[in-house]
């Protein structure tokens, strides 16, 4: 078995055990004996009703979002060269959470589709103002680039809590969408989330050749015949599309977008055809991981997977920050 064959039995590997304890754990845990019910028979019971209606759209919604986030930061990191790239270090999650709360606290506008589009169209407005400040060729300078995410970040953020605590109630409201959770988690959520995730993960995949050639460098990739900008449009078009969405359907959540890449990157190397997959099945694992520990860290209450993945992603962001190859 080949390196990448079996860095993709791993991962799946991964998947299906982290989905397995999410839909057996928690307040109420599910026996072997009941499973085997849920199989047999489906709907009737009260653990079916656990599993099929509240946990499994749960599991779901926590695969496509992880496999968001860590696709789009796989695009993010080989686009721009920059192995710290990350759809919310780059400002794409907070441009997108900020249009999100202007659409639907100060224009009115609510539902799965408007909030996909609302998310999508804030998250374009963060990568067109990171470009600006960074430059034209923010590709080439990593440290450029992440300094002007973090200050797009920094500016949504504050403008999304003016809006949010200049009316307690409001306040109330978005709280718990804005440090990322999925205890929200309706099927209505899934058929538009999962248009947006296929057409950023087709357009994704269909770049993956071109964004071998460009980490080779700019010149020597037009000299081999790819079109440059055309491919960097591309690829955060990609990126829009795809944290956008997550955001629309979980909130702003950090690091598996830039955990999940260099998890892959460790298992399979560096070759996108392989590494945008992978880094995609490892953000679904990892994503449905955190959010299970959420749930039963602190019975009956549970921690946000944003914050769960925050914990769990921070030692790897200063682990990258401290060595000197990672921001050369």
């Amino acid at each position: 078995m080949t390196r990448a064959a079996l860095a993709f039995v791993v991962g799946a590997l991964l998947l299906l055990a982290a989905s397995l304890a999410a839909l057996t754990l928690g307040l109420r845990p599910i026996a072997a004996s009941e499973w085997l019910a849920i199989l047999r028979e489906g709907h009737g019971s009260e653990a079916a009703e656990i599993v099929l209606g509240l946990r499994l759209p749960r599991v779901l919604l926590g695969a496509m979002v992880g496999a968001a986030l860590g696709l789009a930061g796989a695009v993010v990191q080989m686009a721009t060269r920059n192995p710290l790239g990350d759809p919310g270090l780059l400002g794409i999650n907070a441009g997108a959470s900020l249009a999100l709360i202007l659409g639907t606290d100060l224009i009115g506008l609510a539902g799965p589709q408007a909030a996909t589009w609302l998310a999508a169209c804030g998250a374009a407005g963060a990568v067109l103002a990171v470009q600006a400040l960074a430059g034209a060729r923010c590709g080439a300078d990593p440290i450029r680039l992440t300094l002007a995410g973090v200050a797009v970040t920094a500016l949504c953020i504050g403008i999304g809590q003016a809006i949010a605590l200049a009316d307690p109630e409001r306040f109330d409201l978005v709280r718990n969408w804005r440090v990322g959770s999925l205890s929200g988690a309706v099927d209505a959520v899934l058929p538009s989330l999962t248009a947006v995730w296929l057409a950023g993960t087709l357009l994704a995949l269909a770049l993956a050749p071109r964004l071998d050639l460009l980490a080779l460098g700019d010149d020597r990739a037009a000299s081999l015949g790819v079109a440059v900008r055309p491919t960097r449009i591309g690829s955060l078009l990609a990126v829009v599309l795809l944290a956008g969405g997550a955001v629309a359907a979980a909130g702003p959540i950090a690091f598996i977008g830039l955990a999940a890449p260099h998890i892959a990157r460790r298992l399979a190397g560096t070759g996108a055809v392989v590494h945008l997959p992978l880094s995609g099945l490892l953000g679904a694992a990892l994503m449905v991981s955190a959010d299970t520990l959420g749930r039963i860290a602190t019975p009956p209450a549970e921690v946000p997977v944003g914050i769960v993945a925050g914990l769990l992603g921070a030692p790897i962001l200063i682990l990258l920050a401290r060595r000197r190859s990672a921001v050369a």
